[in-house]
């Protein structure tokens, strides 16, 4: 097997140092197998063979060079043949966390429209809280009249965990109304794009809403947990992140102290959440199933080939994992 070329990836604003990401040499990328997975259906697999001009294999034996693409890396295939693995999913907790990480091995991720969709699941949420949409359709349930003024959204504060690529889409969006949008970084930095301000963890900010935008790592276990929503001061807490940094303890014991005043969670620790999961019976809260940014076929497609075009020019795709942080 030929070496494989090492370069420094440019972390994200405010996700530390430099880390060093394997580059596939172009000649091996050239001539690689390329296989997918069980969850990729016909229509993106046409796609893909038409963009690499080679047969898309299910399964096979394991003689690299090859190319995956699916959710998950089947154990038979973490060997060194492996030149790039790209995810349907946007998160890679769940795949990185299923054994050690072929070294070497490229890991992109399909984000798409993701960000604009999950923005725009947040804002939903926040208008029908300003609207009153939950009182509304109690009343309605009651055949009950009775009027609820509105809340206005624009100068109010939105908090956001997560600067990334998800979150500052929903901050964009959000200050796209009048939304003061604060973003959460570890140190202080320049104020990352859609944000207005930036926040040190931990520092005190009077919000309206507090949006969870976290991947899942080491780091982010169980990072919303007592102290937290202590210091939410009522605000309505929004998880659109990974379900696994939430304490679903602390935040029911906030929910009933009123520190949070209500939750919608996209995601919670466990999935799918059985119908005796103690998440159905947490007070003033929605559960929305995962669905806030389903992956569509052509956000596969299409950032597989943008990822495709980079690694051809010879360039760390901007859609690479770090796989020794988890995003």
């Amino acid at each position: 097997m030929e070496p494989r070329r090492h370069r420094r990836l440019p972390g994200a604003p405010g996700h530390g140092q430099l880390t060093a990401v394997t580059l596939p040499p172009p000649e091996l990328l050239a001539r690689a197998r390329l296989l997918a997975g069980p969850e990729v259906g016909a229509a993106v697999a046409e796609a893909l063979e038409r963009i690499t001009g080679r047969t898309v294999e299910r399964g096979g034996p394991a003689d690299g060079p090859y190319v995956y693409v699916g959710a998950a890396l089947p154990d038979p295939l973490r060997g060194d043949g492996l030149l790039w693995f790209h995810s349907v999913n946007a998160g890679t907790d769940a795949l990185l966390g299923a054994g050690p990480w072929p070294a070497g091995a490229l890991l992109t991720r399909t984000v798409g429209r993701m960000g604009e969709r999950i923005a725009q699941y947040v804002l939903a949420w926040v208008l029908a809280e300003c609207q009153s949409v939950p009182e509304f359709a109690a009343q309605h349930a009651r055949a009950e009249w009775r009027r609820i003024p509105s809340e206005l959204a624009a100068g109010q504060t939105a908090v956001v965990h997560g600067t990334g690529r998800i979150g500052s889409a929903v901050a964009g969006l959000l200050r796209s109304c009048g939304i003061r949008t604060v973003g959460v970084v570890r140190t202080p930095r320049t104020v990352p794009p859609g944000f207005d301000a930036v926040a040190v963890a931990d520092e005190p900010v009077a919000a309206r809403w507090v949006v969870a935008a976290l991947p899942l790592t080491d780091a982010t276990a169980g990072y919303f947990g007592a102290a937290r929503f202590a210091a939410m001061g009522g605000a309505t807490f929004l998880n659109v992140g990974r379900g696994a940094t939430v304490d679903l303890v602390a935040l029911e014991a906030a929910l009933h102290a009123g520190s949070v005043g209500r939750a919608v969670l996209d995601v919670v620790p466990d999935e799918p959440a059985a119908p005796g999961d103690a998440c159905w019976r947490l007070p003033r809260t929605v559960i929305t199933s995962h669905s806030a940014g389903i992956t569509a076929d052509d956000d596969i497609v299409t950032d597989f080939a943008a990822c495709l075009r980079e690694l051809t020019a010879g360039r760390i795709p901007a859609l690479a994992v770090d796989t020794t942080r988890g995003y």
